[in-house]
C-alpha cells in the first residue's frame, strides 16, 4: 500500500519571516495527516522553515538542484548543499524549469541521479502541453520523459522516488484534468515503469497529480486508484487551503 504524499510548491514566494509564519499556521491543522506532508520552498527560506517545522510532520523540500557536487555553476545549489540545509525532497524537471531555464530530459536525468546519490528524494515532474494532448501525444510523451529521467537508477532507487504528473496546460491556469484523465495518464506512467523495471517497482512508486489540485477537487482526484497525492502550487500558499488538501480524507 503506497502512502500518499502531498507536497506544496511555493515557487518564488515568501520571505523567511512569511515562510515561518505559514508553517506555524499549518502545523496544528496537518498534524493528523494520513499522508507525507512536504513544503518545497525557496532556498532563502530553508533555515526558517526547518526551524519552524521542527518536531512536526512537515518535511522540507527544495525546488531545484544541480547535478554537480561543486564547481563553476553560478547561482546553482548542489545536492550536498541541500542536504546540509536539512532538505529531504527536491522537485526536479518542473515544467517552469523546462520552459524558462532550458532544462531538458537529459539534464533532468542527471539531476535525478545526483539527488538520489546524495540521499535526497526527487519529485520528478513529467507532463504534456495542451497541443500535445490535443494531438494524442500524451501517453508517448510521459512514457518517454519518465524513462529517460529514470535511466541509470536501480530498482530500489526508483521505488523510493516520487513522480508528479503535471499537465502543463493545467498549471496556474485554473484548468484541471478530469479525475479520469489524471488517473489514466498516471496509469500510463506506472505501466511504462512496469514494462521496463517490473511490476513490483511500478507498484511501489508514488505518483502525484500536479495540475491545480485544490480543496474543491482534491477528494475526487484522491479517490482515483492510481493517484498517490498532489504537487500543489497556488493552494499551498494559504494555510487553510493547503490544510484542506492535506486533510482530504476528512
Amino acid at each position: 500500500m503506497r502512502k500518499p504524499i502531498i507536497a506544496g510548491n511555493w515557487k518564488m514566494n515568501k520571505t523567511p519571516a512569511q515562510a515561518a509564519e505559514l508553517v506555524k499556521e499549518l502545523i496544528p491543522g496537518v498534524k493528523d495527516a494520513l499522508c507525507d506532508v512536504v513544503v518545497c520552498v525557496p532556498a532563502t527560506d530553508f533555515a526558517a522553515v526547518k526551524e519552524a517545522a521542527q518536531g512536526s510532520n512537515i518535511h522540507l523540500g527544495a525546488q531545484n538542484v544541480h547535478f554537480a557536487q561543486s564547481g563553476a555553476y553560478t547561482g546553482e545549489l548542489s545536492p550536498e548543499m541541500l542536504k546540509a540545509c536539512g532538505v529531504e525532497y527536491v522537485i526536479i524537471g518542473h515544467s517552469e524549469r523546462r520552459q524558462y531555464f532550458g532544462e531538458t530530459d537529459r539534464t533532468v536525468n542527471l539531476r535525478v541521479k545526483a539527488a538520489v546519490e546524495a540521499g535526497l528524494i526527487p519529485i520528478l515532474c513529467v507532463g504534456e502541453m495542451k497541443e500535445e494532448r490535443e494531438r494524442g501525444y500524451t501517453d508517448a510523451l510521459v512514457e518517454y520523459q519518465t524513462l529517460i529521467a529514470l535511466n541509470g537508477l536501480t530498482d530500489a532507487q526508483i521505488q523510493n522516488l516520487v513522480i508528479a504528473y503535471e499537465p502543463v496546460w493545467a498549471i496556474g491556469t485554473g484548468l484541471v484534468a478530469t479525475d479520469e484523465q489524471a488517473n489514466e495518464t498516471i496509469g500510463v506512467i506506472r505501466k511504462a515503469i512496469g514494462h521496463k523495471y517490473g511490476q513490483a517497482v511500478a507498484e511501489a512508486v508514488r505518483i502525484q497529480y500536479g495540475g491545480s489540485m485544490n480543496p474543491g477537487n482534491v477528494k475526487g482526484l484522491m479517490a482515483q486508484p492510481e493517484i498517490d497525492g498532489g504537487l500543489i502550487g497556488g493552494a499551498s500558499l494559504k494555510a487553510p487551503d493547503f490544510t484542506a488538501v492535506v486533510m482530504y480524507h476528512k
